[in-house]
């Protein structure tokens, strides 16, 4: 019987958010396109990243742990889902300013 993508499995998370090097290969195997989290700076994909992920629904904490979705956040650089939504913002003005 075959595996599942590393992706769906544990060995392709990162147990600090997102996926790991594994998983992110596995996911090119599938057809997708994911590149590593931009952790900081103002590229407008972090940006991107931030306000899409902040208005996803769902506990940021469940059993008093993190879940994946604010593991994720912490990963490109904000502590919550309105963190997420307030760095989104600045971030895309900032970026227009500069246009």
């Amino acid at each position: 019987m075959a595996k599942s993508p590393a992706w769906t499995r544990k060995e392709g998370k990162n147990p600090k958010g997102g996926l790991n090097a594994k998983g992110r290969a596995s996911a090119k195997a599938a057809g997708m396109n994911l590149k590593a989290p931009v952790k900081s700076g103002d590229n407008p994909r972090r940006a991107s990243f931030l306000a899409r992920m902040g208005n996803m629904p769902g506990p940021e904490r469940k059993d008093g742990e993190p879940t994946r979705l604010l593991l994720s956040l912490k990963a490109w650089g904000a502590s919550s889902k309105a963190d997420a939504k307030k760095k989104a913002t600045a971030i895309s003005k900032r970026n227009k300013a500069r246009e």
